[in-house]
Order: structure tokens, then C-alpha cells, then sequence
């Protein structure tokens, strides 16, 4: 914070607002860490300053123990240990000659080259509905009044399990994808900028502000960056290469006749060429473009 006041001033430093800030700990030195397990749910740990703390044994730590950080998430708190397991990344794939494009989309979460479509719901139709009325009441409450905290807390015990859902999604698929395929293409996007709000200055105010935050929802909804995330670390364990590439026209060039149109996107799903006539799903066929791009020009 000092180095930051000095840098940039104290009237331009964005202090980390109270209501927004999750409680994080880290403990850094190993040989101050003892873990042992009591029985078949639970463990305790020890830990610099605190003690023996129990916890709930989700799985056994594997490995040497090189760090502790506790966490809370809602109403719970979380223990996650770093641990030193001594794998390496292989120096080659089992497959070696295989690979796959992938096109992130707002309608399908992942469409693969091979015709794959991956969509699951995060988001229950009751669960969403829950949401926007928990959001109203919090809306309505005095700030740091006791009902809001429960308020709060509600909210984040929904939201975590849509997170944890989409976590877990993105794990497996990218394991599924970076098993198979030596070389995994994905569309080179820039999801901050692409999510920032169009509702510009007083001076300057944006246009379709309504639309853009639609988009905006729709891209963090299906996780593209958590996506990518876990590719480049599933690819640790496989020897997989990850390769971004031009996302431009990917998704109006046919992949046959390579000729571009946007008429040639007739749907959100259909995808007919005004040249050749070619049709297919129009994710796939956008995957099998970015697949091309990335085994034609490996550096993207």
C-alpha cells in the first residue's frame, strides 16, 4: 500500500472495500505445519499462531506439505494445502499426433472440432430466481445491520455452489480434451475487456448498455477464462501444448471452401455457406476453423 501511495498517489489508490473483501490467511513455512488425520471424516492441522485446527478430510494430501492457506467462503471456512507431490510434466504425449480446436460460446459452453458439445446448467431456473430476490432484500437493507450479513451470507452459500459447479466443469472437460489431443487450439480472448461495461461516462454514455451487460453475464456464466485455466493446468500432467490463436472470422468462414460471410450464420446453431452450400453446427464448425489456425501456424 505504501509503495502504491507512492507511485500513484493516496486520492488515486483503490483501498479493497469492507464488504467485498473474502478473509485469507497464508502460512508460507512448512516446518511449522503438522497435519494428522483423527479419523475417517476428520483431521487436524497445526498451524503458526492458531494451533491445532480440525477440519472436515475431504482427501488425503499427497506429498510433502509446502504451505497452508485458510479461507472463507459464505458462512464456512476452507483449508487448502500446497503440497510438493514430485510429478513431472512427460516429455511426450501418449497420443502425440492428436489435435483438437475449441470455440467457447455464450449458447454452448465448449464446442470441439470433433463435434463434441459441452453445456451443462450452472444456473437452475429456481436457483436464479432465488437469486434475484435475495439480491432485491439486500438491496433494501441497511448496511451492517444484522439481517444483511444473513442476507449476505445466503447469497454467497447460492453462488459458491453455481462456482463449484462451473469449476468443476472446466476441470473435466479439460481433462477429457488434454487426455486425448496432444495439442488443444483455443481462441486467443481477452475475457476482462471483453465483459467491461458499455455504460461509459456522463459525457460519453455508452449505447446498448442493456444488451452488453446481457453479453457480459452470459460470457462469466459459461467460465471461458476458468476454461482456459484449467486446460494449462491439466496440460502439466499430460505433456498437452495449448495453443491460442486469432479468434477473427472464425465463426462466419466455412471450414470447408474457407469462404467468409456472415449471412452464411443463419442461427445461433446453424451454419449454412451462401458459397458451397456446406452446413454444419455452427460452434463445430468455428472449432474445426480454430483447430485449422492453430495446426497450420502453431504460434497462433
Amino acid at each position: 500500500m505504501e509503495r502504491a501511495c507512492r507511485e500513484h498517489g493516496v486520492r488515486k489508490v483503490n483501498f479493497r472495500a469492507k464488504g467485498r473483501w473474502k478473509p485469507s490467511f497464508r502460512f508460507p513455512d512448512p516446518k511449522q505445519i503438522r497435519v494428522e488425520r483423527l479419523g475417517r471424516k476428520w483431521g487436524q492441522v497445526k498451524l503458526p499462531k492458531l494451533g491445532w485446527v480440525r477440519f472436515r478430510w475431504s482427501r488425503p494430501p499427497r506429498g510433502t506439505v509446502r504451505s497452508a492457506t485458510l479461507s472463507r467462503q459464505g458462512a464456512h471456512w476452507f483449508l487448502s494445502l500446497l503440497c510438493e507431490d514430485g510429478q513431472h510434466t512427460p516429455d511426450q504425449h501418449q497420443v502425440p499426433d492428436s489435435v483438437v480446436g475449441v470455440d467457447r460460446g455464450v449458447m454452448v459452453a465448449v464446442a470441439t472440432s470433433d463435434g463434441d458439445l459441452f453445456d451443462p446448467t450452472f444456473h437452475t431456473l429456481k436457483e436464479a430466481e432465488r437469486e434475484v430476490r435475495m439480491r432485491r432484500r439486500l438491496s433494501r437493507q441497511r448496511k451492517g445491520s444484522a439481517n444483511r450479513a444473513k442476507t449476505k451470507t445466503a447469497l454467497a452459500r447460492l453462488t459458491g455452489r453455481v462456482r463449484d459447479r462451473r469449476t468443476d466443469f472446466n476441470a473435466q472437460t479439460a481433462h477429457v480434451l488434454c487426455a486425448k489431443n496432444s495439442v488443444v487450439v483455443l481462441e486467443k480472448l481477452n475475457t476482462a475487456n471483453m465483459t467491461r461495461s458499455a455504460k461509459g461516462t456522463t459525457d460519453k454514455p455508452g449505447r446498448h448498455v442493456r444488451q452488453k451487460a446481457g453479453l457480459n453475464r452470459a460470457i462469466l456464466d459459461k467460465g471461458w477464462y476458468g476454461f482456459k485455466v484449467a486446460c494449462q493446468n491439466q496440460a502439466r500432467r499430460t505433456g498437452t501444448r495449448i495453443v491460442e490463436v486469432n479468434p477473427a472470422y472464425t465463426s462466419q468462414t466455412c471450414f470447408e471452401c474457407q469462404h467468409v460471410d456472415p449471412r452464411s450464420r443463419e442461427s445461433q446453431a446453424k451454419f449454412r455457406c451462401t458459397h458451397c452450400r456446406h452446413t454444419d453446427h455452427a460452434d463445430v464448425n468455428a472449432a474445426k476453423n480454430t483447430k485449422k489456425r492453430g495446426w497450420t501456424n502453431p504460434d497462433g
